[in-house]
């Protein structure tokens, strides 16, 4: 249908200005998450604080409009995080999405050298993040060199782990963890180093 001679067009709906939070869901990259946020508020100007894996779930905060300035100015340097790590295998990507490429008996390890292994851990340390992290290489993002198969090596960040609690043991192969910890560390790291120090 025509409009009406001398009705302007009717205005574009697009969202306030402001913080969004949003529980991710698995299997959505937070890149996924912006682009949602963008359909259903009507701007291009959203953008997120933090990033998180696609197999993880979670809080991700986003800002719409003008509120992305503020994205930098978020003190978002404590963060929680509850892990089930799988003892025994490594992978390419060091999580359960990666090709297995070891797998070992870790039937001998024992409460106690769990628990000691965990408080290893704990404080300020250098952590090497994984190969398939966002940091650029060169210009590059890692993850992206680690699918061309390019040789490279990402070197250790000083990082910060306040807490971290073994909550279950439900078998030989598996450990729940809860975490608190700075920013930049890589969960999927910890795992990596508990599983060097085990």
């Amino acid at each position: 249908s025509r409009r009406p001679r001398g009705r302007p067009p009717p205005a574009a709906v697009s969202a306030p200005d402001g913080l969004l939070v949003v529980d991710k869901p698995p299997g959505w990259t937070s890149h996924d998450v912006v682009g949602r946020a963008r359909r259903l508020a009507g701007t291009r100007k959203v953008g997120h604080a933090g990033t998180l894996d696609p197999m993880a779930t979670g809080v991700l905060v986003l800002g719409v409009g003008r509120a992305t300035r503020l994205l930098g100015h978020l003190a978002l340097t404590d963060k929680a995080y509850d892990a089930t790590i799988r003892l025994g295998a490594t992978t390419v990507t060091d999580d359960a999405e990666g090709e297995v490429l070891e797998v070992r008996d870790a039937s001998a390890v024992s409460d106690a050298g769990l628990d000691e292994a965990v408080a290893a851990l704990t404080g300020d340390l250098q952590q090497v993040p994984s190969s398939v992290s966002a940091i650029k290489v060169d210009g590059q993002r890692a993850y992206d060199l680690a699918r061309e198969g390019a040789d490279f090596e990402l070197e250790s960040r000083r990082v910060t782990i306040y807490e971290a609690e073994v909550t279950d043991a439900p078998d030989a192969d598996h450990v729940e963890l809860t975490i608190r910890t700075g920013k930049g560390v890589y969960v999927r790291s910890l795992a990596r180093d508990l599983a060097a120090v085990l």
